[in-house]
């Protein structure tokens, strides 16, 4: 059988086309760069509006710029007392989240890896779990169990319920 010029081409323009969208898709996740020092303004311009703002300890504060629920990638951007940019990073990683201790508080979880996608309730122990959905190959969920007085009691990672082929499409 002869191979066609016609289907060559039409393969090599296919191949090209995708390599340029998967390219395309990387440049969504990744946040723009920022120079060390630039303000609040300058940031808030690019990513559009922080969905939190936490002040640290010692001053200055730190800009939350989540993905949503079913978001994987949550940006913290750190501020210093005068308002100039020291720090910036996608935080929801396993690095960050085996760092969650029990003892710690709300305001120490949420300046480590910003708020939780989803929040639900536990009999027992009486907890809230904050699930943190995040960019995993193995369809799993970080979750951080939170006592009534907003410290850790516990942390563990769960299958993502997203990933239950089991139910139907509208009851995930």
């Amino acid at each position: 059988m002869m191979s066609s010029p016609f289907f060559s081409k039409a393969w090599r323009g296919l191949a090209a086309a995708a390599a340029v969208a998967s390219l395309g898709a990387c440049a969504i996740f990744s946040p723009p760069k920022f120079e060390p020092g630039a303000s609040p303004a300058a940031v808030t311009q690019q990513l559009g509006q922080p969905t939190g703002d936490y002040p640290q300890p010692g001053g200055g504060h730190t800009l939350e710029f989540a993905s949503g629920p079913f978001g994987r990638f949550t940006y913290l951007v750190r501020f210093d007392g005068d308002d100039k940019l020291v720090s910036g990073e996608q935080v929801l990683t396993e690095r960050n989240f085996n760092a969650i201790r029990a003892g710690m508080t709300a305001d120490e979880v949420r300046l480590a890896i910003g708020r939780p996608g989803t929040t639900f309730g536990v009999h027992y122990p009486k907890e809230i779990v904050w699930a943190y959905r995040y960019d995993s190959p193995f369809c799993q969920r970080f979750m951080v169990g939170m006592g009534f007085d907003d410290k850790v009691i516990d942390t563990a990672y769960g299958p993502d319920p997203a990933c239950d082929n089991d139910r139907p499409f509208f009851a995930r």
